[in-house]
């Protein structure tokens, strides 16, 4: 039996901007996805999804000599069988040793989050496959699922990181991202699961070539992982959510969900769904405890 495991993600900097070569800070999480692979004699793959509950949310079986014939085409608007098959075979072709012996596997894999908070249930499992085929997840990823590969920088690592990708090439430089103001930092689940994929493809539709807009991020990025006094880090967030709030020509989450909070909030990722991160004490939480938002959980319980 062999087993794998990729970390969770959340990109506290440079979304969508990344995609065009900004430096971004990326945050795995403590949460992650396992994934287990036990052989079998029958020439199939025997998969198992599991839910953070224990719930089975995919049970297939898909037999050797389906994954012969997958050609490269992005998943989106896939069944989940479908992706499934199109990355193992794509995982295949990348290295013909890969699934090549007549007999088969038992696979299961096990979320440590629900599927819906958008930590990566795809990069985690792209990242696990990779390992078990021999391949290089940056490559899986783009034949697959594309984006920037940040979330295949977290999936490999243990700790915060500052991620840029220059001309296809990933650059990972593990940082120590801890400020001393950790403790005024937690995560907020606005209840929708974002999807990235169209998230993307609305920030090219606004493109207009953001050249100014990369270096400012980049700049702004930096600057965040140095930063140890609050107030400026606030003022940071809030200069990073004014421009990509410019460019993508939507209003902050804040001024659209939470304009009467007093502190800062940061979109994390794409926009509109999935986490934010606030700045506030611990009894700031009731505010959005009210307006319905009760999944809340603080830096030191998410963050690796």
């Amino acid at each position: 039996m062999k087993t794998y495991y990729s970390s969770g993600k959340l990109l506290l900097s440079g979304e969508y901007a990344v995609l065009d070569g900004a430096l971004c800070l990326a945050l795995p999480t403590k949460y992650g996805q396992h994934l287990q692979v036990t052989a079998i004699e029958d020439p199939l793959i025997e998969w198992t999804s599991k839910d953070h509950d224990n719930t089975v949310w995919l049970k297939e079986k898909i037999p050797l000599n389906h994954l012969a014939d997958v050609t490269k085409k992005t998943v989106s608007g896939m069944a989940a069988k479908e992706i499934l098959i199109q990355v193992l075979g794509i995982a295949r072709k990348l290295n013909p040793d890969f699934l090549s012996d007549p007999n088969g596997h038992r696979v299961e894999t096990r979320l440590e989050f629900p599927r819906e908070w958008g930590l990566g249930t795809s990069s985690t499992l792209i990242n696990n496959i990779a390992q078990w085929a021999g391949v290089d997840p940056y490559v899986l990823s783009d034949k697959t699922f594309g984006g920037s590969g940040y979330d295949i920088a977290c999936a490999q690592s243990n700790s915060p990181l500052l991620y840029q990708r220059h001309n296809q090439t990933p650059r990972v430089e593990r940082v120590n991202f801890r400020p001393p103001f950790f403790s005024s930092l937690f995560f907020v689940y606005l209840n929708r699961k974002q999807d990235s994929r169209e998230a993307i493809k609305n920030y090219r539709n606004q493109s207009r070539g953001y050249g100014q807009l990369v270096e400012q991020i980049s700049s702004l990025s930096r600057a965040i992982v140095e930063c140890s006094r609050l107030e400026e880090f606030e003022s940071l967030l809030t200069q990073h959510e004014s421009l990509i709030s410019e460019a993508l020509k939507t209003p902050t989450i804040k001024g659209r969900l939470f304009a009467d909070y007093p502190r800062s909030i940061k979109s994390l990722g794409a926009w509109g769904g999935d986490f934010v991160l606030a700045v506030g004490k611990e009894s700031d939480q009731d505010y959005f405890i009210k307006k319905g938002y009760r999944t809340i959980i603080s830096y030191t319980d998410m963050i690796a």
